[in-house]
């Protein structure tokens, strides 16, 4: 038998001492430069430990901007808390991006709250009504207060709609032992716009939102996680270039943290002992191109089109792209790949799945009695060849990027 391949390489000392303190699920002690919103839950939440109700709750942020982290920290604390003092209170986070529509979301949550598999919810099979139904009676036998956050809650409403929050939020009205409050996480400052206004109403009782972090206060972010790295292996300028470029994106701390992560894995490739800012920059480079290429590459062909109309005219120098200024591109492009063009109405749905896909950003916006259109920009980052990924992927799409396209938007 030949020797086993991870022989050499396994007890090799490299540059990180534990990694995981660079990853986003790891909770720090500390969470510097969100004590304002850390404070605004804690206030809220304290109801719970007297078993009252506390306020639903909206966390409004961009990517990368601690609305998870702190929302983690602080349940972690509320939950050790209420064990010392013998108080009934019970926390379930669900990842609506995981779990993405209502009948998932009430099954999970009654599982949750028992241990015998036998007594499980379906993964399918019920009427919805039956799982509302069950979950109610589960959480008012167990009695206490219930802690209810869903995250990327924005991503479940365009996709299934608001009637899930209805169910939630009126659940406080038919419970005799228990209580419970609904803590929704959103990306998408505008989402509650869509929302039904009795829904709007119940939800949004208290508002917090996170504002992006500055390259000042990513640099204290980076600098408080370096015990995952070895002493001394990180260069003057690496912690500052990884804080300016996450903060260049919006502000995201989990940009910063994975471009820190990702400059010692390209030094430790080098067998290198000092982590440079020649490392990061190489780092951001494979980041973006790891990222996005799978994603642009496995998009269905129409998908594509519409992708392309919007370079077309970023291209161009055309920013805040309407909808119908794609739709006409995207008809120009079907005709150069041979195929028949979508209603407009079903762009507009691969509009927002580009959208979801972080490809492009796409706000919806009010024009007054001419109704709601969407304002479109491209987030594919200059240093990535976008087409040549659609090409390579797709042969279909070799004419439709060599065709001349005529453009109505103009620069604004």
């Amino acid at each position: 038998m030949s020797e086993n391949i991870f022989k050499n390489i396994h007890n090799e000392p490299g540059l990180f001492r534990n990694k995981e303190l660079l990853r986003h699920t790891h909770i720090p002690n500390r969470l510097p430069h969100r004590n304002g919103e850390i404070d605004a839950l804690r206030r809220n939440l304290v109801e719970a430990l007297s078993g009252n109700i506390p306020s639903n709750m909206i966390l409004y942020g961009v990517t990368g901007a601690g609305k998870t982290a702190v929302t983690r920290f602080v349940l972690g604390q509320l939950e050790e808390k209420a064990r010392e003092i013998g108080s009934d209170v019970s926390t379930t986070d669900i990842n609506c991006r995981n779990i993405d529509t209502q009948y998932r979301v009430l099954a999970h949550l009654g599982n949750s709250i028992i241990d015998d598999f036998e007594e499980k919810i379906p993964f399918t099979g019920w009427p919805t009504d039956k799982v509302y139904s069950e979950l109610m009676k589960r959480m008012d036998s167990n009695g206490g207060v219930h802690v209810i956050v869903l995250d990327e809650v924005d991503h479940l409403v365009k996709k299934s709609g608001d009637d899930l929050l209805y169910n939630l939020t009126s659940m406080n009205t038919m419970f005799r032992n228990a209580r419970m409050c609904v803590i929704g996480i959103s990306n998408d400052l505008t989402f509650t716009e869509h929302l039904d206004p009795r829904v709007r109403s119940r939800l949004g009782q208290e508002d917090v939102f996170f504002a992006p972090y500055d390259a000042n206060q990513l640099q204290e972010i980076l600098r408080n996680r370096l015990d995952a790295l070895r002493e001394s292996c990180v260069n003057d300028g690496v912690i500052e270039l990884c804080a300016a470029m996450g903060a260049r994106e919006h502000g995201d701390a989990r940009r910063a943290l994975d471009l820190l992560r990702a400059s010692a894995e390209e030094a430790e490739r080098e067998n290198g002992d000092i982590i440079e800012t020649r490392h990061v920059r190489i780092a951001h480079n494979r980041l973006e191109r790891d990222q996005m290429t799978p994603t642009i590459s496995t998009l269905p062909l129409h998908q594509k089109l519409v992708l392309f109309s919007v370079l077309v005219h970023d291209r161009r120098g055309v920013r805040r792209i309407s909808t119908g200024e794609v739709y006409q591109v995207y008809k120009q492009a079907c005709r150069n790949a041979n195929s028949i063009p979508l209603t407009a109405r079903r762009i507009t749905d691969l509009i927002s799945n580009l959208d979801m896909l972080g490809l492009i950003s796409a706000n919806t916006i009010s024009r007054g009695r001419y109704g709601r259109s969407k304002e479109i920009t491209s987030c594919i980052p200059s240093t990535l060849d976008a087409a040549t990924i659609m090409v390579k992927s797709d042969d279909t799409m070799s004419p439709v990027i060599k065709a001349t396209y005529s453009v109505q938007g103009s620069l604004r």
